[in-house]
Parts: C-alpha cells; structure tokens; sequence
C-alpha cells in the first residue's frame, strides 16, 4: 500500500507565505516526478510546479518567480513554498508522485488535496 499525505494549507492575505509538504509512504521502490496540482471552483486541475528525482524543476508561468518546489528523496517528501501569494492561487491543492513499488510498474498517486484560500 501506497500513501500520498499533504499537509500546510490554509487561509492567508494577499502577498503572504505558505509552505505545503507532501509526504509519500509504504512500500516504495522509487519516485520519479512529483509534483503539485491545482483545481479552483469551476476550474480544470493545472499543473503548478513539478520536480524530477534529480532535482529538474519545472513551473506554471503563472507561479514562476513565487513559489518554489523542492525534495528530500531519503524523506519521499516534495515541498511547495508559496510567496506572494495572490487571490488567484486559490485553489485545492494537490500532490502526485510516480512511484514504483516493488516488482510493480510505476504509476501515479494523488494525496487528498489541501485548500489554500489568499483573501485580498
């Protein structure tokens, strides 16, 4: 079995911080990509920002220059810190890891997601 946690949301003011940690557990291989989601109401889910297992990045135009993802592989955990953030980035967010279990082919994984609300 294969856990996806996220944690760190909540409601902030307009130009505020926020750091989301996303914890992957169970019986793991390896993690390629792991990455953060976004959905608003009434919106598709988006990509935000993903990070591959040797630390290439890659950002939403909207979110470069403010947020920044890292890892800690030995952890299993990807990070999001959110900087000046806008009521726009509103939204539920959402971790995904690729994972490989043991003698398995590597899919991907969803955490619950966790709400993060900027008031202007």
């Amino acid at each position: 079995q294969v856990q996806v946690v996220e944690s760190g949301g909540g409601l902030v003011q307009a130009g505020g911080s926020l750091r989301l940690s996303c914890a992957a557990s169970g019986r793991i291989s390896s993690i390629n990509v792991m990455g953060w989601y976004r959905q608003a109401p009434g919106k598709q889910r988006e990509l935000v920002a993903d990070i591959t297992s040797s630390g290439t990045t890659n950002y939403a135009d909207s979110v470069k220059g403010r947020f920044t993802i890292s890892r800690d592989n030995a952890k299993n955990t990807v990070y999001l810190q959110m900087n000046s953030l806008k009521p726009e980035d509103t939204a539920v967010y959402y971790c995904n890891a690729n994972i490989r279990q043991y003698y398995r082919s590597p899919r991907d994984y969803w955490g619950q997601g966790t709400q993060v609300t900027v008031s202007s």
